[in-house]
């Protein structure tokens, strides 16, 4: 390998390598925090101490990732196709 195709190619295998990481993550924890409530289920009223169960997570505090989100897409499809 030259010097020139390795450093053309670096960059490329990382990525690919983070992406194939990331997918894993997804399929081994589905599940993140919740970013508008931190992970907590409650989100706090601006005016007043109270907080009230988070609309984003429905109070559970966590949310599907995207990644997560692509691969059940990509299984749908795959679903559909069968049929």
């Amino acid at each position: 390998m030259t010097p020139r195709t390795l450093l053309a190619t670096t960059p490329c295998l990382t990525l690919a390598l983070l992406t194939l990481g990331y997918l894993a993550v997804c399929v081994a924890a589905p599940f993140g925090r919740c970013r508008t409530c931190h992970g907590t289920g409650r989100k706090r009223s601006p005016l007043a101490r109270a907080g009230r169960e988070c609309r984003r997570c429905a109070g559970t505090g966590l949310r599907l990732r995207v990644g997560r989100h692509a691969i059940n897409h990509i299984k749908d499809e795959y679903q559909a196709g069968k049929r």
